[in-house]
């Protein structure tokens, strides 16, 4: 024979059962916030270096401009914003600018003494506007 639960351990059994589905709805939850919060960070650090790949490509281009002058010293007022245009090497650059950056701008001044002064400008998708300044002698 066998021995028969007694009642009050019926009674709790009952009171207990579906507390595991709570369990379980609560674990659900847990990782759904753990799974949001990855694609959040995922989606940031898509961001973040998108805007590095565009500051590395003005720093590149402000060099690349650095070293055509340095190689053409002889023609270095051609390189100024207002001729740069006539100048067939300038305009190249100018145009490798607006192409590599998002809405890319540069002004280039030249003072007498040699001194270099190259600004790059650029605007993101999310709306700022961000600079690139360097500053080099020629002489």
């Amino acid at each position: 024979m066998h021995p028969s639960t007694p009642p009050k351990i019926r009674a709790r059994a009952r009171t207990v059962r579906g507390f595991m589905l709570i369990e379980v709805l609560v674990s659900v939850l847990l990782f759904s916030v753990g799974v949001l919060a990855l694609v959040g960070l995922q989606a940031n650090m898509n961001q973040t270096q998108g805007a590095a790949k565009v500051r590395t490509d003005a720093s590149y281009l402000a060099t690349e401009l650095t070293g055509l002058m340095w190689s053409d010293k002889a023609n270095l007022s051609n390189y100024t914003t207002g001729s740069c245009n006539g100048y067939a090497r300038c305009k190249a650059w100018m145009d490798k600018v607006t192409q590599a950056l998002p809405n890319g701008a540069a002004t280039v001044e030249v003072k007498n003494s040699g001194d270099i002064y190259i600004v790059i400008t650029w605007s993101l998708p999310d709306g700022g506007s961000h600079k690139y300044k360097s500053e080099t002698s020629i002489s």
